[in-house]
């Protein structure tokens, strides 16, 4: 058996505790906590996936991330990602939880926040290449470049505004979010 993780209802309560790999295939949902790394100067992290990744490979992200554990909260999550993904720490902030759709499947992701010395180690098999870009650089690279797509979902809901207002529409007035399904 896999990573554990909680399955979770619609209100975000334990059903049961099952393998975080069969909770994707069968879409339950479950938990993800994410961090959003900031400098000192306001800057945030933005990386790419490496090309080897099983989910998204080559992709960019601005979120450091991944499942909540059995028990863990998921503030405790995000600092454990933090330091998994980064070798950094610092102190995380809460900001908002929402039913995140998903590209591979439905969950409940916890968003936080936390300011971060920008000397990071991040750990080659989940960080491929990484920056540090000013928020307005990171909003045009939202409309340029590959993101995965729950990262630009969560930038919406992290700037109260509308997927529209990130990404542009197609042709058929539908918000473009990637396109991009899970490698296997």
């Amino acid at each position: 058996m896999g990573e554990l993780v909680e399955r979770v209802d619609e209100h975000d309560c334990v059903l049961d505790i099952v393998d975080r790999d069969k909770a994707i295939r069968a879409r339950w949902l479950h938990r993800v906590a994410t961090v959003v790394c900031r400098d000192d100067a306001g800057r945030i992290f933005v990386h790419r996936r490496p090309e080897d990744s099983t989910r998204f490979p080559g992709y960019y992200n601005w979120l450091i991330g991944g499942a909540v554990g059995v028990g863990e909260s998921y503030e405790d999550a995000a600092r454990r990602e933090l330091t998994e993904e980064l070798r950094a720490r610092g102190r995380i902030r809460f900001v908002l939880k929402f039913l995140c759709q998903g590209a591979i499947a439905p969950y409940w992701l916890g968003l936080h926040e936390a300011v971060i010395d920008r000397t990071v180690a991040p750990d080659p098999s989940e960080i491929g290449w990484y920056d540090w870009l000013p928020e307005a650089d990171l909003r045009k690279a939202l409309r340029h470049w590959p993101f995965v797509p729950d990262s630009i979902e969560a930038f919406a809901k992290y700037h109260g505004s509308r997927l529209a207002d990130v990404m542009p529409a197609c042709s058929n007035g539908e918000v473009s979010c990637g396109g991009h399904e899970e490698s296997r």
